[in-house]
Formats: C-alpha cells, sequence, structure tokens
C-alpha cells in the first residue's frame, strides 16, 4: 500500500505531525529559557557567594536564542543597541547562540 499525500501541502501526514510536534518542542523550550533568565536574577540575589544565578541565566539564553527567532531578534537588538554587552560574552557562547564569532570593536575612550 502506498501513503497518501495531503493534495494542499504536498507533504505526507506523518511529516505534518512531526513538524508541527517540533515546532511546539522549540517553543516550550525558548519558553523555559525565558523563564530561566527571569529566574536568574532572584537566584543570584539570593546566593551571593555561590555564583548559581549566572550559569542558570547563561543557560537560558542558549535555550531562548537557539529555539526561538524572536529571541534570537531581540537579543540581536539587544547586543546592536548596547555593544559593550557584547565584550562580555565568551567566543563560545556567541557561537553556539549566533553562530558567529564576537565583533570585534576598538576601545572606546572615556
Amino acid at each position: 500500500m502506498t501513503e497518501t499525500t495531503d493534495p494542499l501541502t504536498g507533504a505526507k501526514p506523518a511529516v505534518a505531525i512531526r513538524t508541527g510536534f517540533n515546532t511546539a518542542f522549540r517553543q516550550v523550550l525558548a519558553l523555559i529559557g525565558l523563564f530561566m533568565i527571569a529566574l536568574s536574577i532572584p537566584i543570584g540575589l539570593l546566593t551571593p557567594l555561590i555564583p548559581i544565578g549566572l550559569p542558570f541565566g547563561v543557560l537560558g539564553v542558549i535555550l531562548l536564542g537557539r529555539n526561538s527567532v524572536w529571541g534570537h531578534r531581540w537579543m540581536e537588538s539587544v547586543l546592536k543597541r548596547h555593544p559593550d554587552v557584547e565584550r562580555f560574552a565568551p567566543n563560545w557562547l556567541m557561537k553556539l547562540v549566533f553562530a558567529r564569532e564576537k565583533r570585534v570593536m576598538p576601545r572606546s575612550r572615556r
């Protein structure tokens, strides 16, 4: 027996279901990342001697930047408005989230 395809999209039903599940799963991961970023601030304030909030926030940034278009755009706009923030990000993080190297900026004299 042959599988039928959807006449409107031309895709097999299993492919459409898998694509929908992948999209929903990525959005859930992005929301978890956003929640982790928001939660890392109080965790960082409550544990000042043990830096638990920083890795928690970095993991949230990775989840948000890798799994959602709007999170990626938001982070790129923050980096564009505040270019000094990129200086603090390690190169491995920039490659992981943005798939690019850090931009080299000359240090400005103040």
